[in-house]
């Protein structure tokens, strides 16, 4: 009996090591493939932990996938991107706004503001 018995924990054991093998491999976690309300969630937990001057556009991009809505201008040499990420469920309505994202300014690809802040130095900008 016991040799059954380990011989079952041994095959569950396998069976369960093959299933995480598969997973690790198989499985597309990336942002856009996620119901909305996780990738809510996601971007949300994402962009506190960010630090300004320390990301760029591609890592964000690769991170959080394209972003909801974008703005772009360019003065000078210097090229301005605000990107907004959905970050809070305000109206069921199917359209994603401005209110419910919150924005990254980049300049020269350089991650410079995030929230509120982003907004009010992107409008500053001329």
């Amino acid at each position: 009996m016991n040799k059954k018995v380990l011989s079952l924990i041994a095959l569950a054991l396998v069976a369960y090591g093959i299933f995480v093998i598969l997973v690790v491999n198989f499985y597309d976690d990336s942002p856009m493939n996620m119901k909305w309300e996780d990738r809510e969630a996601y971007n949300r937990q994402y962009v506190t932990k960010v630090k300004l001057d320390q990301l760029n556009i591609d890592q964000i991009i690769t991170d959080l996938g394209s972003p909801d809505i974008t703005e772009a201008k360019k003065i000078n040499n210097d090229h301005y991107q605000l990107m907004y990420y959905r970050t809070q469920h305000i109206k069921s309505d199917g359209i994603t706004t401005e209110d419910e994202c919150t924005a990254l300014l980049f300049k020269n690809n350089q991650l410079n503001a995030i929230g509120q802040s982003a907004i009010d130095e992107y409008k500053l900008i001329k």
